[in-house]
């Protein structure tokens, strides 16, 4: 019966090809893991955000792979394992048999568990997975920071699916204000985080600077330095940073991540459109 309700949900995201089905069933697994999550303490202590947090609360159009996570307050002591243990009980009741993959180190800030999964694919009915060859495990990256930046705002929100359950999570302002600290200091350019880009701009979401001061001040090229973070400091960074991009190939990262009624869209990426979008930022 519990299997039927992941084949139920996967049947309703309607997907087009295997890609977009593996996107799916990952995000399904994602959602069993959070309500399992909300039944443990878990969420005492720990907050939501990213990516995934962004496209499952407020509604982001891209899909996601990874689970991450700040503390409320710091804590280098803090385990993330015997959550995961609690996590892997509850999704095995789901038709997951998973198999968790610790990677600690004992000085890192960022504890970090992978869970893999190869059973519950074996069981569903795929339209287009498994057709030109075998299925992929089922990955999954948790990530908890133990030591954030200051300054962030947190709510509460709900997730019904498997069951009803309560989910910390960041707030708007305060995603916005970590993806334009990941937008100025990645060290890598990441198409993902661009389009994120446009969806807080054209959402009007507000930046939340004491949180975003906090994180560039912790780590980046600022690093250690007490700077003014302003509208007008965000705006000048950002021309710099989207005149400097190579945007062909920004955007080809972020293909893979989109329903293919949005490449079309994904097109019309560069510098003019970008630099068009900055200005909707108040």
């Amino acid at each position: 019966m519990s299997t039927k309700i992941i084949q139920n949900r996967l049947d309703s995201y309607n997907c087009k090809t295997e890609l977009e089905e593996e996107h799916a069933i990952r995000e399904i697994s994602q959602e069993v893991a959070l309500s399992a999550l909300g039944r443990t303490e878990f969420f005492k202590y720990a907050v939501f955000h990213g990516g995934t947090c962004l496209r499952i609360f407020y509604g982001l159009n891209r899909f996601s792979e990874d689970m991450n996570f700040i503390l409320k307050e710091p804590d280098r002591d803090f385990h993330l394992k015997p959550h995961i243990k609690a996590l892997s009980d509850e999704l095995l009741a789901y038709g997951y048999n998973i198999e968790v993959v610790d990677r600690p180190k004992a000085d890192a800030a960022v504890k970090k568990v992978f869970i893999k999964d190869d059973s519950i694919g074996k069981v569903l009915q795929f339209n287009y997975g498994g057709k030109t060859g075998p299925l992929r495990k089922i990955r999954i990256k948790f990530e908890v920071d133990t030591n954030p930046p200051l300054g962030s705002n947190f709510e509460t929100k709900y997730v019904d699916f498997p069951f009803v359950s309560s989910v910390t999570v960041q707030d708007k302002s305060s995603l916005f204000a970590g993806k334009i600290h990941a937008l100025l200091c990645r060290e890598y350019i990441k198409g993902r985080d661009w389009y994120d880009f446009i969806w807080y701009t054209s959402q009007g979401v507000k930046i939340n600077y004491q949180f975003l001061a906090s994180a560039l001040k912790q780590q980046g090229p600022w690093q250690g330095q007490n700077i003014q973070v302003d509208l007008d400091w965000c705006i000048k960074q950002f021309r710099i940073k989207i005149t400097s991009i190579d945007w062909t190939v920004t955007k080809e990262d972020v293909r893979r991540f989109v329903k293919t009624t949005e490449l079309l869209s994904v097109d019309l990426w560069g510098k003019d459109l970008f630099l068009a979008q900055l200005e909707k930022i108040k």
